[in-house]
This record gives C-alpha cells, sequence and structure tokens, in this order.
C-alpha cells in the first residue's frame, strides 16, 4: 500500500483536514455520547450501582439477552454456512434473487420484522398454529426472542463466509478426493479449516446485533418481565419510570459487553484475514 507523502496532490484534500473532520464526526455522533452515559454512571455509588444490575429482573433479562444471543448466533452459525454454501456452490433459477433476500433484514425496519414474525408465529398464525398442536408456543414466548434474534443476525454469517467458500481453491478438494478422501473428510479438513475464521467472526457479529436487538423482539416476545422482557426493553422501562440510576446502570453493563464484543469481532476478523486462502 503506498502512503501519499508530502507534496504530493490528492484528489480528497489533505491529511490534516480529512483527520480533523474525521474526529469531529467521530466524536459527536459516537464518542461524545459515550462518555457522556459514562460520566452520569460515575454519578452513581457503588452501592446503587450494583443494587440496579444485580437486580432480579435486571438479572433475567440479561440471562434472556445473552443466552437467547448465543443459541441465536448457534443457529445461524450452522445453517449461515449451509445457506452460504448453497448460494456460492450451486447454480439454479432464482439464485440471484435468494442472494439478495439475504440482507432483507439490514433493509426492513425491525417493526416490520417484529409484526410480520408475529403474525407467523402467534397462534393463530400461519406456522403458530401448527406448533401450538405439538404444544410449542413460538410467540409471547422466549422462543419467539429467539427466532426474532435469528431473523436479524442471520446476514452476519452468510455475508461472512460466503467470500471465504468462494476463494477455497477447488483443485485443494479434488486432490483429496484423489487421494482417497471421502466427502465428508474432504469437507472437515479441507473446507470447514479454511471457513471456520469467517464463520467464528459472523457468529460474533450475529451474537452482537442479538443482544442490542430491539424492534422485533418487542412484538413477538410479549414483554413479560422475568420472563420474555429483553436488556434494551428493560432500558426503556426504567426511563418511564424515571428510574435514571437504574437505567444508566443497566445501559452502562451494556456498553462494557458491546465493547468487550468489538474487540472480540475485530480479533477473529484479523484471524480470518491471516487464516484466509491465497
Amino acid at each position: 500500500m503506498k502512503l501519499v507523502g508530502a507534496g504530493q496532490r490528492t484528489v480528497i484534500p489533505g491529511f490534516r483536514l480529512t483527520m480533523g473532520f474525521t474526529l469531529l464526526y467521530l466524536s459527536l455522533i459516537t464518542l461524545i455520547p459515550l462518555s457522556l452515559l459514562a460520566l452520569r454512571a460515575a454519578q452513581l455509588s457503588w452501592a446503587e450501582f450494583w443494587g440496579a444490575f444485580t437486580a432480579p429482573r435486571t438479572l433475567a433479562a440479561y440471562r434472556l439477552s445473552l443466552l437467547g444471543a448465543l443459541l441465536a448466533a448457534s443457529l445461524n452459525a450452522v445453517f449461515g454456512l449451509l445457506v452460504a454454501w448453497v448460494l456460492v456452490r450451486y447454480r439454479f433459477p432464482g439464485r440471484r434473487i435468494l442472494d439478495a433476500l439475504v440482507d432483507l433484514p439490514f433493509a426492513l425496519p425491525t417493526a416490520v420484522a417484529g409484526i410480520a414474525l408475529t403474525a407467523v408465529y402467534a397462534p393463530t398464525g400461519l406456522l403458530g398454529r401448527w406448533l401450538a398442536e405439538f404444544g410449542i408456543a413460538a410467540a409471547y414466548s422466549q422462543v419467539g426472542v429467539v427466532v426474532a434474534m435469528m431473523f436479524v443476525s442471520l446476514p452476519f454469517v452468510i455475508r461472512t463466509a460466503q467470500p471465504v467458500l468462494e476463494d477455497i481453491d477447488r483443485e485443494s478438494e479434488d486432490a483429496a478426493a484423489t487421494l482417497g478422501a471421502t466427502r465428508p473428510q474432504v469437507f472437515l479438513r479441507v473446507i470447514l479449516p479454511a471457513v471456520t475464521p469467517a464463520v467464528l467472526a459472523g457468529f460474533a457479529m450475529a451474537f452482537a446485533r442479538s443482544v442490542g436487538e430491539y424492534g422485533s423482539v418487542v412484538f413477538i416476545s410479549g414483554n413479560m418481565p422475568g420472563r420474555t422482557e429483553i436488556v434494551p426493553l428493560l432500558i426503556m422501562t426504567r426511563l418511564e419510570e424515571y428510574d435514571y440510576a437504574g437505567a444508566t446502570a443497566v445501559a452502562v453493563a451494556l456498553l462494557a459487553l458491546s465493547f468487550v464484543l468489538l474487540l472480540v469481532i475485530n480479533l477473529l476478523q484479523a484471524w480470518a484475514r491471516r487464516s484466509a486462502p491465497v
């Protein structure tokens, strides 16, 4: 990569001006709001913070958000890899349309997604009616929370796995097959090691997206405190109750978790780049 030196002309204005606008933009949009949240949390005593964070309702919300996000990301890691495999390795009518539909959760408003999922999985819905016959309540339950999280986070796994699958050398697979490897052995020993870093990066991003999801979950979960209430909804509830200390404590804990997830995602993406086939 060639860096622009002093005296060289560029299309975009020089480093100092562009860096100044970059820092100003990031400060106004990200750094200042988060800093103010941290400052507000610093005004709380340790007893206030710990009491708000360890309340049974708060712990139940965190438990549901984290475990639900973990389950949703794990399922998407498996089925997202399968979808990416089909889109990369097979040619069939409607493939481009299917590939475009993968990005629909990115563009669709989360409230619309929540209404659509509720209509499908409600006890009178198309799938909810069928699931109810087996005693499974999808809507207004923890199952609905996981379904909504899977919906919004699926594209992350697919879009991270697709480029890696496209870059895998088919000759390596042919060579393994020529040496007597079966199809499962080729997948486990040639394909899976190459795609694992990308899938893990997609898993981490799907997990982070699921933890912070709000719009689609509130419609399908039923929002019952201690049962189907997620952390973002709990923060909104605390604000509506004018419990600013409780909302701040929960929000700061979620912010800290987001920073940890961001670090993990960047480490996994760096590993994926180093492990990508050349």
